[in-house]
């Protein structure tokens, strides 16, 4: 049963991400008619909705697109900074959404930004104590242990809405500034959809490896 829940914990990840690989890959190859690259996109909406405070920077690395709300930048990856594709304006403007959320304070984005120096801390320690837990034989600090992974998890379903509504909105701001034709916003949907799921899997599996650790230990004595 361990073994078993250990793979699955693996699997869902991994088809996930191969998903996500997959659109990128399908919908990177399609140039989008209006010619904008994921720069241009990122601009125009940012332009659109009063953030032209906003910076917009080339990041290197395979998907390594975030917003970052403590410097108030999109930072996009070289691919997608550069390209006219369809997937580049997908991504862009799914970054943008989440600079649209932080300017209209969107709460559970606050409530990700306030508690991830915690969950960072005890998620990076919690196998550490576990694995202390189980030296000295003291089923309170391996509890404690799993306490700081669930928070891990607590933390993956907080931020799974944020990446929702982020790519709602992006969809919204490419329809609305007509970004893109409505032929390629089938494109884009999928392209918003499959990263999406990435933290749907992201989820599946932290709470699969929470019920893994809960049934490795339920049953000690102390």
């Amino acid at each position: 049963m361990d073994i078993l829940l250990y793979l699955i914990i693996l699997i869902i990840p991994a088809l996930a991400q191969g998903y996500v690989s997959l659109n990128y890959k399908k919908y990177q190859k399609e140039e989008n008619k209006s010619g904008m690259t994921g720069f241009e996109v990122a601009r125009k909406i940012l332009d659109k909705n009063g953030l032209k405070d906003i910076y917009i920077v080339e990041v290197k690395g395979y998907l390594t697109d975030h917003y970052d709300p403590k410097r108030k930048t999109v930072r996009l990856s070289t691919d997608v900074y550069h390209s006219s594709s369809i997937s580049s304006a997908a991504i862009a403007s799914h970054e943008c959404g989440h600079a649209i959320q932080d300017k209209e304070g969107y709460l559970y984005m606050k409530i990700r930004s306030i508690i991830f120096p915690i969950v960072n801390f005890a998620t990076s320690i919690s196998y550490f104590i576990i694995f202390l837990g189980i030296l000295f034989e003291s089923l309170n600090m391996i509890w404690l242990g799993i306490i700081c992974v669930s928070l891990g998890l607590f933390f993956q379903i907080i931020t799974l809405p944020v990446e929702i509504n982020a790519s709602k909105r992006a969809e919204k701001e490419i329809k609305k500034l007509a970004l893109t034709t409505k032929e390629e916003i089938s494109g884009v949907k999928k392209v918003l959809t499959a990263a999406a799921l990435t933290y749907v899997a992201g989820v599946l599996s932290n709470m699969l490896e929470l019920l893994r650790l809960i049934l490795i230990f339920g049953n000690r004595d102390d």
